[in-house]
């Protein structure tokens, strides 16, 4: 109709991936074999992240959420996303499959191109963000990885958030038991001892704990230092070798 403008951009997405489908693709690949947390194990996927949030007006359009999950998928790390954050991945074609090529880091485009995914998983609005925390209730329960959410190389991130409804997200992720970074700040900020409580002592109650940053790039690297620590404390941050089998090994193997 006269006066509407359509913007000539398009690009593909693949969306929609439901918590069964996000556990029988990302995490079943081990030489055919069901084996959810193997490709964490072995270092192929370091951790994942989930990545929701706002976009602001005061702020670039889409920049903060692209930059930090270009660079968390850059590092092998599997990004699991919901609403306008998604959305905004979207625009740029991060929610394709053809994505782990140009953007993923070795182990986690290996993964990608052979199941068929993209290296960041659309899983609905941003209501839907309790889905992320049923995977890694899974990933828990598979074994392997620890005994709870806050053992597994995870984190969580809400650049530019705009609600209260985003804070109460966040507890709820805390107190589940994911590092989980807001940005550019939140309102506690100004009260020395409940930052002191959210930032460091909710980690001994929960195993969760709060930070914030300013800019991708900071998100991107507490983020990743984080993983690589769960990694470690699970003795899982050296690259194993692999094994070649011959057919004698593999008779013995047991099936």
């Amino acid at each position: 109709c006269d006066g509407l403008f359509t913007h000539p951009f398009r690009t593909r997405a693949s969306c929609g991936y439901i918590t069964d489908v996000v556990s029988q693709t990302a995490f079943v690949y081990n030489r055919g074999q069901l084996d959810k947390n193997t490709t964490v194990i072995n270092g192929r996927i370091q951790g994942v992240a989930g990545v929701v949030g706002c976009t602001l007006p005061g702020m670039n359009q889409d920049e903060t959420h692209v930059e930090l999950v270009k660079q968390l998928i850059a590092n092998d790390v599997l990004v699991i996303q919901s609403g306008c954050s998604a959305i905004a991945c979207a625009k740029h074609g991060l929610l394709t499959p053809e994505a782990a090529q140009k953007y993923a880091g070795p182990g986690l485009r290996e993964i990608s191109e052979t199941v068929g995914i993209p290296p960041v998983l659309h899983t609905g609005a941003c209501v839907d963000n309790s889905r992320i925390l049923i995977e890694l209730t899974s990933i828990v329960n598979e074994g392997g990885l620890g005994d709870d959410i806050s053992d597994v190389p995870a984190a969580g991130a809400c650049p530019e958030w705009m609600s209260e409804k985003a804070i109460a997200i966040g507890q709820y992720f805390v107190a589940s038991g994911v590092y989980t970074m807001f940005s550019p700040q939140i309102q506690t900020q100004g009260s020395p001892n409940l930052e002191k409580h959210l930032f460091e002592k909710m980690e001994e109650i929960t195993g969760g704990k709060w930070a914030v940053a300013e800019t991708a790039d900071e998100m991107a690297a507490k983020m990743i230092d984080h993983i690589k620590s769960k990694r470690k404390a699970l003795g899982i941050d050296k690259e194993k070798e692999r094994v070649l089998y011959d057919m004698a090994m593999r008779r013995e193997l047991e099936v």
